[in-house]
């Protein structure tokens, strides 16, 4: 059930946003969701950073860079040089490269001057390198035996690739025998009790759904750690013989550094970008370390998918809600972007309001 997996695997982010231990114990941990590539999307995905090196990245903002951003930023010198003499060959027309640095340069992560007809830049600061290990999970709260081997032969190609440190599958316990048995053995598998459902009419019942979900969780097979500096097997399609092409380490630490990125600027309550907080049904519940969504038309915890303006229960917030506070902050609606911002920025050391 698609309402029960968006559900769950908020829950998951939540446990392991607060419980998560990293290989090394000073680590800190950074937890996003749908995160991946063009081919392979995970549903959740932990970032091992170095604190210190965490705490430098904040120098380039709280948003992400994107790929371009970031090749810019990275090679970004420290004295005024002019850009074609600083940056690398992008491969492609350099028009493009002047594009991404009057972007980087307005965002205010790479300084630009004019020399003559001459673009020269300077960084603010060296990019870090603040990515440990990375962590992908897949959540199947409800899977038997048949949709367990469809997910084994996803995992196989996820271990193959090695693009994760660790691969992991987060379901709910009465589902861990289907898995364990038919999961490859390099993936993990995280066992969580079955919390009682949103829309059960016993209220202490419902209370119970979306308390701190962590004290449930259990490792039922732990994973083999697999190596991103080693070449990648990627298979393309399988038949007789499949497909297959080698992925060089080098590409795997740039995508690595990418997805790194966007799990830092996302997180993984930004879950309201898509949905309609402005709907005045919408609310949040209380699920441990962090807020799920909820509808209080439906009485229950609302997917992505359903909490549009399409929906039949769907009622803005008068414009008086929305012309609260000076300037305009905005109604019910912008308090919980503006809550769910502030608890992503609290995981991001160095941001301004981190201690908020």
């Amino acid at each position: 059930m698609a309402g029960a997996e968006f559900g769950f695997e908020l829950r998951v982010c939540a446990w392991a946003e607060r419980y998560w231990e990293p290989a090394d114990a000073d680590s800190h941990a950074l937890v996003a969701r749908q995160l991946g590539t063009q081919r392979r999307r995970w549903d959740t995905i932990v970032v091992e950073a170095d604190p210190d090196a965490l705490r430098a990245r904040a120098a380039f903002g709280a948003d992400e860079l994107d790929p371009d951003l970031l090749d810019v930023v990275r090679h970004a010198p420290a004295s005024w040089t002019f850009y074609r003499d600083a940056l690398p060959d992008p491969g492609y027309p350099w028009r493009y490269v002047r594009e991404a640095i009057h972007r980087a340069s307005a965002r205010g992560v790479l300084e630009e001057r004019k020399r003559g007809n001459r673009i020269e830049i300077r960084r603010i600061a060296p990019y870090p390198d603040w990515v440990r290990r990375i962590v992908a999970i897949e959540n199947k709260p409800d899977l038997d035996a048949a949709a367990a081997r469809d997910l084994a032969d996803q995992l196989e190609r996820d271990v193959a690739l090695g693009l994760a440190d660790e691969v992991w599958v987060a379901t709910r316990a009465d589902a861990t025998r289907a898995l364990v048995t038919e999961m490859p053995s390099a993936a993990g598998v995280l066992s969580f009790d079955a919390p009682a459902s949103s829309e059960a009419s016993d209220e202490a019942e419902a209370a119970r759904a979306t308390r701190d979900p962590s004290m449930d969780a259990d490792v039922a097979w732990h994973p083999r750690a697999l190596d991103p500096d080693a070449t990648g097997v990627r298979v393309t399609e399988h038949g007789d013989p499949t497909a297959f092409e080698y992925v060089a380490p080098a590409e795997k630490r740039g995508t690595r550094r990418r997805i790194a990125e966007r799990a830092y600027g996302r997180g993984w309550r930004a879950y309201a970008d898509t949905m309609r907080p402005d709907c005045r049904a919408f609310g949040l519940r209380d699920a441990g370390d962090g807020y799920v969504p909820h509808c209080h038309a439906k009485g229950r915890e609302q997917t992505a998918a359903e909490c549009s303006g399409s929906c039949a229960e769907f009622a803005p917030e008068p414009p008086g809600w929305r012309q609260r506070g000076w300037p305009i902050e905005g109604g019910p609606g912008k308090a919980i972007q503006r809550l769910l911002d502030r608890r992503r920025r609290r995981r991001r050391p160095g941001l301004d309001g981190d201690a908020d």
